[in-house]
């Protein structure tokens, strides 16, 4: 009974195209464009930019004559594939299966014919086939990115990937679809709680722009960013703990003793306490005239 919620869910957002639009095309043209236009722009200005020493070296290294590595692009865009624009923009998909039944009043044409807990999981189960899908497509325009930006600043390409590469790729990859799912478990119970697709779309951004300020309304209060309360209450800054831990290095020994377990337990809360609550409330609601 899961599996043919999950064919009728994929059904349907297969339909939408306005919803799949914004949900996976937009953030990967546009980074697309953005990232050509900015190298031309870059290459027009790169006498100016070399000579000037007071300019980031990051920003010299890219406009270098040097390689190319695909391989490090690979792994390095793998670990920028949550970026708020695409948590914003699945969020778009994201609530629309998980409100659309709300908004369409057809609730009662498939509550009958399968349990409501399956309902829900298949709705989760296409979101994350979402997330994937949108993941994918932006490592394609990053791909495409570097070999535009190569090209225009004539650098010669290489390809490397050693198993410790491998393993960050996955494991970026892994992080970032758990970072996206986290994000829209929101809009999952929100859609339940008001059967409002608005609020499925919105709530979740008020509550990521208030997690993002979070540290800052906390540190007058004596609560540092590393106390369990602030990451608690702020998966983003969980995630990048992880991130760092995935990196290592400089970037997982600047981290504070105890930060794996305060950001791993952040994760898990902020993924699996709005789908439990969803799961919860669910049934108990009369949709007789939806």
């Amino acid at each position: 009974m899961l599996v043919d919620a999950i064919r009728a869910e994929s059904f349907r957002l297969s339909k939408n195209r306005t919803a799949l639009f914004w949900s996976l095309l937009f953030v990967p043209i546009f980074s697309l464009v953005i990232g050509a236009i900015t190298s031309f722009v870059l290459k027009g200005s790169e006498t100016k930019i070399l000579g000037d020493a007071q300019m980031p070296p990051e920003l010299k290294e890219a406009m270098g004559r040097g390689t190319l590595d695909m391989g490090h692009a690979l792994v390095a865009g793998a670990g920028g594939l949550a970026n708020p624009l695409v948590l914003l923009f699945v969020l778009i998909g994201a609530a629309t299966l998980y409100a659309g039944d709300y908004r369409w009043e057809t609730w009662r044409l498939i509550s009958a014919r399968n349990s409501r807990s399956n309902l829900l999981l298949a709705k989760l189960t296409t979101v994350a086939g979402l997330a994937l899908a949108a993941m994918a497509l932006m490592l394609i325009a990053s791909l495409a990115e570097n070999l535009i930006r190569a090209a225009v600043f004539e650098r010669q390409l290489t390809f490397s990937m050693t198993g410790g590469m491998a393993g960050q790729f996955l494991a970026f990859t892994g992080l970032s679809w758990l970072r996206i799912l986290q994000f829209t478990m929101m809009g999952m119970l929100a859609a339940v709680v008001t059967r409002s697709l608005l609020a499925a779309l919105f709530i979740p951004l008020v509550v990521g722009v208030a997690q993002f300020f979070s540290p800052q309304m906390l540190v007058p209060m004596g609560i540092t960013p590393d106390a369990w309360l602030a990451v608690l209450v702020n998966p983003g800054s969980a995630t990048d703990a992880v991130k760092a831990l995935i990196e290592g290095g400089a970037s997982a020994a600047a981290l504070p003793d105890g930060m794996a377990v305060k950001a791993w337990t952040s994760l898990a809360l902020w993924t699996f306490g709005p789908l439990a609550a969803a799961l919860a409330w669910f049934p108990r609601q009369d949709l007789s005239k939806e």
